[in-house]
This record gives C-alpha cells, structure tokens and sequence, in this order.
C-alpha cells in the first residue's frame, strides 16, 4: 500500500475542459479547476508544462494559486529515482544559495490517481517574499541561447537580440533592455574595464556558489539554460538561481547514464570564461570547490538525505502503474548516486590539480 504520509494534491475540473487541455499538450492555455489542499478548497488555473516531456504520455503542470502562488508538479518522467530535482535543489540550499523548496506528492483529477509527483516552488515574486530578499526583475533562461554569447546556438550567426533565450517574469519595461547591456558589455570590455563591469552588475560570490553547484551536481544542461535571473534590488546586482535539474547525479535530461566526468569545472558559458579569465575569481572559485568536497558534496553528508527521500517514496513508486521505469531501477538508485559522488568527487579532484 502507499505510504500514507505522502500528501496529495487532489484536482477537481470539468471533464471537458481536461479533455481539451490535453487535446494538443504544446498549447499554452489553462483552465479553471479547484484544488484540496490542508483540508481546504482554492480556486486555481492549471496547464501543462515542459519541453519535450510534453510528448511524454505523463504529463507535467503549472498550477498558480491564489496569492501569486505557482507549483510545478513534475513526473520527472526520465529520472528512474524520481529525487534528483530534490536533490539538486537540497544541496544549493545546503550550500547558501537558495533554491525552489521541493515535495514529492500524489496527484488525483476528480478521484482518479495520477500516481507520484514531485511539486517544485516556482521562481517568481512569491518565492522572494517567502526569502525576503528584494528583487527588481526576473528572468527565465528558457533555452541554449542563454549562454550570455553574442551568436546564435543553432545558426552562430549574430543573435536577432541578445535577449534571446530569456523570458521576463517579472520587471518593468527596461528589464530586457539592461540585460541586454550586460551581456554586451561581458563580450566588448577587456581588461580591468571588464572586471569593473562585472565587479558592479554581477554578484560573483552567488554566481560561483551556482557554478559550483552545476559543476559538482553534473548538470550539463544547466549553464546555458535552466536558470533564473534576478536584478537584487538592495545591490543592483544580477543573482542567478538553478532550476530543472533533473538530468544531473549520473544521469542525463533522458535518463541515460553519462560519464561522472562529463561536466568540466570551468562551465559552458561566456560570462563564467569571462569571470574566470580574472585570478582572483578564478582562485576564490577553486577555494569553493575544494571546501564544499569537504563538506557539502560528501557521501556523509548526502547519503543519509538520499536514502530518506527514496524510503518515503519507495511504496508509491511500486504502487505507480504511470512510470517509465522499472521499480528494480529505483531500487538500485541511491547506489547509483552514491557511485556517482564518489566519482565525481575523484574527477573534481584531478581536474583541479591539472588546472593552473
């Protein structure tokens, strides 16, 4: 039997208009339903999101809440453990750069079971009034022309805008315009004009914590997209925040096991070559890595979250008929995780020792 202390999200909708939102799952329209939550019923809009899981028989959804609230209840599909968003976004937390809390969930749409589900905390104004940090503007780094680049990924021709890539959440109407100054200064400055520059629009401590993080969670996907971007109202600095980590400890966005060696500490884009082009940011990042392989990114440290995650879900796993993969595969994952920190760990090591 599941577990009867994981929570449940249950959806009530008119029956039609679930049909049709599942008619073609590429639209970006939504519909009313009503949600149970704590023993109390809101009003909500919901839709399905994602890249291309939105041709996965499973579905994924944005649900926004009254009050500004939005969750992501993901499938997480591809991932066989069903953790590594958690897990990933476990450790930003545990490192000092916050991160989109996480639940696993069921889900039920007018009495029917949906199976497991993990909820993500959206990253929009809510979730900084939650931290009580002060934001200026939002953006979303959609796909692989958020690289902070002056080409195109796909055509290496000059983009249209060097706002491709971006989406605005939140901001006024300039919000794209100084993002767009940024990026070109990054690719025209040289020399101390560009690392004053960066010294005033980047927050370097927070953006090598969140390189830091990518690098050690494997997250190949994760430095040219799968970011958010916030103008820090206090500072006028640009922050960075992780988002969809699914393809990391071991594994890639479809599930595939990658080599621990894949990622390279020095990231893949043109702001993080850029930053660590300059000494002292390329020293104070070295300094991080070491210290979190002797602290954070232990198996000491995160075994004992792994193995909490996966019993707590364990019976709704094997009670859900909806998933992609096997329950042996689950089984085996904590092992597959702890193999990967160990790897990864030997291969941070050794590409430092190379690095100069």
């Amino acid at each position: 039997m599941p577990a009867a202390d994981l929570p449940v999200r249950r959806i009530i909708v008119e029956s039609y208009l679930w049909n049709r939102l599942h008619q073609d799952p590429w639209n970006r329209m939504s519909i009313p339903v009503r949600i149970m939550l704590q023993n109390r019923t809101v009003d909500a809009r919901m839709r399905i999101r994602g890249g291309h899981t939105r041709s996965y028989p499973k579905k994924s959804y944005e649900i926004s809440i009254e009050g500004g609230y939005t969750f992501h209840w993901n499938t997480e599909y591809d991932d066989p453990s069903l953790m590594r968003n958690a897990l990933s976004f476990y450790f930003f937390n545990l490192i000092g750069l916050p991160a989109p809390r996480t639940t696993h969930c069921r889900l039920s749409v007018n009495g029917s079971s949906l199976g497991v589900y993990l909820e993500i905390e959206a990253v929009n104004p809510a979730f900084f009034r939650a931290r009580r940090i002060g934001q200026r503007s939002i953006v979303y780094a959609v796909n692989d022309n958020a690289h902070f680049g002056l080409l195109d990924t796909d055509s290496q021709a000059a983009k249209s805008s060097l706002f491709s890539g971006y989406e605005k959440v939140a901001g006024d109407k300039s919000t794209s315009v100084r993002l767009v100054r940024f990026i070109r200064d990054i690719n025209r400055l040289k020399g101390a004009a560009l690392r004053r520059r960066i010294a005033a629009k980047l927050d370097t401590g927070v953006y090598l914590r969140w390189l830091a993080g990518a690098v050690l969670t494997g997250n190949y996907d994760g430095f040219e997209q799968n970011y958010a971007l916030y103008e820090h109202k206090q500072s006028g600095k640009y922050r960075i925040i992780p988002w969809d980590y699914e393809g990391t400890w071991g594994r890639n966005c479809y599930g595939k096991p990658c080599e621990s060696d894949l990622v390279s500490i020095r990231g893949y884009n043109a702001l993080t070559k850029k930053l660590l082009g300059f000494p002292i940011y390329r020293n104070a990042y070295k300094k991080l890595l070491i210290k979190l392989l002797r602290t954070a990114f232990r198996e000491s440290t995160l075994m004992p979250v792994v193995h909490r995650m996966h019993r707590r879900i364990a019976d709704d796993i094997r009670a859900d008929s909806t998933r992609k993969h096997h329950y042996g595969v689950f089984q085996s994952e904590p092992e597959f995780i702890r193999n990967y920190i160990r790897e990864r760990r030997s291969a941070v090591l050794a590409e430092l020792r190379k690095w100069k």
